[in-house]
């Protein structure tokens, strides 16, 4: 077999058999035959860009009115400030092949403001990119009927959060900056961004494709209401993935979803029929078993509160709240000590899971004893001291692979962390003998060991 090293160009070389561009580079000779061209008047340089105009016309009846009048004496002529903004009509009968206000001379039949001729209305419509682009600035004064925005942009821009699905993540987006930054040039606004964070929701799958019209593949979800109600639908959806990955429709997984919330539900009451609740004198004082129940709250109420409040992965969010349920229903104690617990820990699992199930999570607020609406109630705190006894769990890795598991008091300094990490079996076998380049240590949760000639 041959060496290509020895008998191709496997790298861009020089020119040859080129006449007076014989020996160049391919980035000289590239500068060179255009400037040659161009002193030859036989050529000349253009960059091509893939941007085209934007075709923003629609020929339907949903959409905003684009404000031009059509005139045979003065061409296209915007519709004077004072007559804005266009109104459609209401009264329509829709048509299968074309707009209904295009069969309306009532709407497209007007006065030129120019010249004073008959002239005609235009009845296309803006293309929805051009309304959606920028509702979010107008959201900020929706009272406004003066001007299109007012200084209460300035107190409610950038967006802090902005969700949407992965088919906007190009376009939609890229007009929304569009827009903004048009409105900030014009003085409408301040700001050179529209949004701070984005989230990118995935698409609903169905037997492992996209969900389309065009493929009838089409599941509406009231069906699953109907069936389940729509806490059911609520829970499915956001246990299913991360809301950035696709979700896969499961008639099974909600049917699971349906068990998991009646079980909440029975457990509830369940606990309402053993009576009053009383709230010891010191919390100290709970037996051994009752008090890692209250650490297993607090903990799963910090992991929570972040995948919820910052990381957006509902699916963990629930995942770790059915995982606390299933320790408390293990309580097999109907002491007042064990009541209180109970009491705190499901109070705690009906606030948590109320953004996510909001119906019976309500229900089950008034049955727990409070007058008012679970919807008004504040976040439970996350008590530090009682979550942070116990060891902690941190996972070990080894160029971003698990290769084992430590625990620590949550003291413990990183030094110790990252010794304990490297004197654990599986790790010390993979990293004797070669060059560590760095340690990552991510606090309470994971050390990375990043190894260099690593097979």
């Amino acid at each position: 077999m041959c060496d290509l090293t020895k008998s191709a160009f496997t790298t861009k070389g020089r020119l040859i058999n080129s006449e007076q561009f014989d020996g160049l580079t391919s980035s000289q000779a590239f500068n060179a035959i255009a400037k040659f061209l161009q002193q030859q008047n036989k050529g000349k340089r253009q960059v091509n860009y893939r941007l085209r105009d934007w075709g923003i016309s629609r020929q339907r009846y949903w959409g905003t009115p684009i404000p031009i009048i059509n005139c045979q004496n003065c061409g296209e002529i915007p519709i004077p400030e004072q007559d804005l903004p266009v109104q459609l009509p209401e009264n329509i009968t829709l048509y299968r092949s074309s707009s209904p206000i295009k069969s309306m001379p009532d709407f497209y039949k007007c006065i030129c403001p120019a010249c004073g001729d008959n002239a005609k209305r235009e009845t296309d419509t803006f293309d929805t990119f051009f309304e959606s682009s920028w509702y979010y600035a107008r959201f900020t004064c929706p009272d406004n009927n003066e001007s299109m925005l007012d200084n209460r942009t300035d107190y409610w821009l950038p967006v802090d959060q902005y969700i949407g699905g992965i088919e906007h993540a190009v376009l939609h987006l890229l007009y929304a900056r569009f827009f903004h930054k048009l409105m900030r040039d014009e003085g409408l606004l301040k700001g050179n961004e529209p949004f701070k964070n984005l989230l990118t929701q995935g698409m609903v799958l169905k037997d492992s494709t996209k969900m389309s019209k065009s493929r009838g593949n089409i599941v509406n979800p009231q069906s699953l209401i109907d069936k389940y109600g729509a806490d059911t639908a609520r829970l499915f959806m956001m246990f299913a993935a991360p809301p950035e990955q696709s979700l896969e429709w499961s008639d099974k997984a909600a049917a699971g979803a349906n068990r998991f919330l009646k079980r909440l539900w029975r457990m509830t009451h369940k606990h309402i029929e053993k009576g009053r609740v009383t709230v010891p004198d010191d919390v100290n004082t709970l037996t051994q078993s009752l008090q890692k129940i209250r650490r297993q709250s607090f903990k799963t109420l910090e992991k929570v509160t972040d995948d919820i409040g910052r990381r957006h992965t509902f699916n963990t969010a629930i995942a770790a709240v059915m995982k606390l349920i299933n320790k408390i229903l293990k309580i097999n104690d109907d002491s007042e000590q064990a009541q209180f617990v109970m009491q705190e820990t499901i109070e705690m699992v009906v606030l948590m899971l109320a953004p996510i199930t909001p119906h019976i999570c309500h229900e089950l607020w008034k049955i727990l004893g409070h007058d008012d609406a679970i919807v008004n109630a504040n976040w439970p705190k996350i008590n530090v001291f009682t979550s942070s006894q116990g060891d902690i769990d941190i996972m070990v890795q080894v160029n971003g692979k698990l290769r084992s598991k430590i625990s620590v008091f949550p003291n413990s300094d990183d030094v110790t962390i990252k010794m304990l990490a490297l004197a654990k079996e599986g790790v010390l076998r993979l990293t004797q003998g070669k060059k560590i380049n760095r340690i990552i240590l991510v606090p309470k949760r994971l050390v990375n060991i990043v190894v260099a000639n690593f097979d």
